[in-house]
This record gives structure tokens, sequence and C-alpha cells, in this order.
């Protein structure tokens, strides 16, 4: 009984743990945004297959225009120019944080919730109005205990409006987004352009999402053919481009996480399967030892199948209060991991319904076999045979 208990146990547990890992990663590569792929400035080799001599090439605001003009499968586009040495003074405290210039669209890309106000809009770009939005940490940091929305701040020396908030992103105040400034683009690269760059249009890197995510390799190669022209290279050469495709993480942290579960889930089944072998030892062993009352039993009229079911349900019945003290066990660890705070990229455990099936199937077709084969050679003695035995 014990053996079941915890092989049902460490079932559910160990495929809980995979989906807690799972669910964790998932979420947290959702506070970026949804089918995102992030393109940097790259280098092009000279030789393809070859690391020495490659050239090196930023990224443009015309790559940006380019893309947005002639990429059909790209949904939105949006140029970063960010900078993390820009000190931000309000009247009431002093933060360093990052400042990003970017485009309107930028908040349909990435997850950016607004907690107070309102988020850049094209007229702020088109008429570079001096204007921000603050992360929620930068708010508590320039502003703490005070409403930001509609107070200014000194962005090197340079005056902005708060026009709005950001709610917090992530957990634990964890994430970079609630420690940064936004601002118009246009703003960005009048006052803050990228430093040491080879032209002032220079950008530090793009946000694009693809129509919809099963279109999302075509709209990769558009943008690299789009970018290989404009750098003079071919756009077959993958080595020239450094990005990020967050729809290609996904999926390959899901392969990995339903191999993890697979691999646990087996685990799990192994020692279930260790524990249905104990019962049958002990329902062969209790057979053995019970011969002569089923000798009694049969000589007073019990039939074969009396003697059948009675072992059967002996069997079921240690399986199943074995089964159900593992899956209290497993749900009562689980509830207790749950009220604990949890790591970042790690949701607690919890019972999948699809493992917790599988356990029930598991010890249904456990319960069966345990019961059912000591049952058979017990009805299968005669009553003197069984009589006779000391």
């Amino acid at each position: 009984m014990f053996g079941i208990a915890w092989g049902v146990g460490s079932l559910l547990l160990l495929v809980g743990l995979g989906e807690g890992f799972r669910s964790g990663n998932q979420r947290q590569l959702e506070t970026m945004g949804q089918d995102i792929l992030f393109i940097f400035p790259g280098r092009i080799p000279a030789v393809e297959g070859q690391r020495q001599g490659m050239k090196q090439y930023a990224l443009t605001y015309q790559d940006y225009l380019d893309v947005r003009k002639e990429a059909k499968l790209v949904r939105n586009v949006s140029p970063v120019l960010q900078r993390g040495d820009i000190r931000a003074v309000s009247d009431f405290a002093t933060s360093n944080g990052q400042v990003t210039g970017i485009a309107p669209v930028f908040n349909q890309i990435r997850y950016l919730p607004m907690g107070q106000g309102r988020w850049l809009n094209d007229l702020d770009d088109q008429q570079r109005r001096n204007v921000a939005v603050l992360g929620h940490e930068m708010s508590r940091n320039l502003f703490p205990g005070r409403p930001a929305v509609g107070s200014t701040i000194l962005l090197n020396g340079v005056r902005f409006e708060i026009v709005g908030v950001l709610d917090t992103v992530g957990r634990n105040e964890n994430n970079s987004t609630n420690f940064r400034v936004y601002v118009p683009y246009s703003v960005m690269r009048t006052y803050f352009p990228i430093k040491n760059a080879e032209t002032a249009d220079d950008i530090s890197f793009m946000n694009c999402q693809p129509v919809s995510r099963d279109k999302h390799a075509e709209a990769i190669d558009e943008v690299h053919r789009i970018i290989a022209r404009n750098h003079d290279f071919d756009f077959r050469n993958k080595e020239a481009f450094e990005e990020w495709d967050t729809i290609q993480t996904h999926e390959m942290v899901g392969k990995i996480f339903t191999a993890m579960d697979m691999f646990l889930g087996g685990v799990g089944m192994v020692t279930l399967s260790l524990g249905a072998i104990g019962i049958i030892n002990i329902m062969l062993v209790s057979v053995s030892e019970r011969t002569r009352e089923i000798g009694l039993m049969k000589a007073l009229g019990a039939t074969n199948r009396n003697i059948l079911m009675q072992f059967f349900f002996e069997g079921a019945f240690l399986t199943l209060i074995s089964g159900g003290l593992g899956i209290a066990a497993a749900a009562g660890l689980m509830g207790a991991l749950a009220t604990l705070p949890s790591p970042p990229g790690f949701d607690t455990p919890r019972l999948v319904p699809t493992s917790a099936a599988v356990a029930v199937i598991s010890l249904s077709l456990a319960g069966i076999v345990a019961g059912l084969y000591p049952a058979r050679k017990a009805a299968m003695l005669t009553p003197v045979e069984a009589l006779r035995k000391e």
C-alpha cells in the first residue's frame, strides 16, 4: 500500500513540478509581450561560416521605415533608442534608469499595462512633445507617495511632462520595465542619441510582431531581406543577424517541458508499477496462507465466482485506499507549497487534470491486476486439496 501511495503521489507531484516550471516560464515570457522578434545590430562575416574579419553594421531609422512600409506580414514594428546613463530628477528625488525612445505602437508589441494617465500617441511623436511615461518603480522612486501624472521631471536637464504611469510588470518588482522612462522616439533622437554612433540615424534595436503566429517565419524572412538589402549583404547568411525570436523560444521551452513531463511521469509510473507488483505478491501470500479457509468456503457452497470476487475486491480495495492516500498527500503538499513565495520563472506545482486521470486509470489497472491473478489462483483450488493443505 505504501508503494502504491508513493507511486501515485510521486506521479502527481513530479508532473506538477514540471507544469510549475512550464507555466512560470510562459508567464515570464508573457510579461514581455506576445510573438515578438528582437532585431539587434549584427556583423557580416567576410567568408560564410568564419568568425574572423566580421564587419559590424548598425540598424538605422531607415531600416525601421522600410520594414514598416514593405514587410506585409509584419503587423507592428517599432524602433527602440535606449540609454542607461541619463539622470532623472524630480522635485522630490533623483534616480538613474533606462530612458527609452519608441514609436507609439510599441505598447501593442510589448506588455505595458497602464496604471494612470495615458500612453504616448502619434501627435507626441510628430510634434516632438517633451512628454514621458514612467515605469511603476521609477514613479515610486521619483514621486514617493505623491501623484506623478501631470508633474514634470528633468532628464539630463531637459524638462519632460509625465503623462502616464505604468502598472507593475512581473512579480516582486524584478522586471526592468518597471525602472524605465518612455519618451517619443523623435524626442529621444533629438536630445539623447546613441553615443559614438556612426550616424544620427542609428537605433539600438527593433521590435517586430508578425500578423499571426503561424506566419512568423515568413515575416522574419521579409525583415531579413530588407535589412540585408539596406546593408548590402546576402539575406541567406543567417550569421549576419543578431536576433531573439520569442515564438521560437516559447516553442523550444514547451518541448523541453513536455519531455520533462514525460520523464517525470515515467518515473512515477515505474514507482506505481512496483507498488502494484508488491500488492500482487502480498495477495499471493494471502492466498497461500488462507488455503484452508478457501477450501472450507467452497465446501460450504461458495462458487469459483464468489472466491474470485472476494480476493479481487480485496486487492482493488487495498489499491484504491493507498492511491487515495497518495493523491491526498500530493494535493496537501502542493497546497502547502502554494502558500510560499515562488522564485522568478517558477509557479508552485499544482494538480494537473491529465496526470490525475492517468493516476486514476493506472490505479484501476493496478487494482485489477493485483486482485485478479491471486483471486483466480484461489478460485481454482478444489475443496479437497484446500482442506488437505497444512
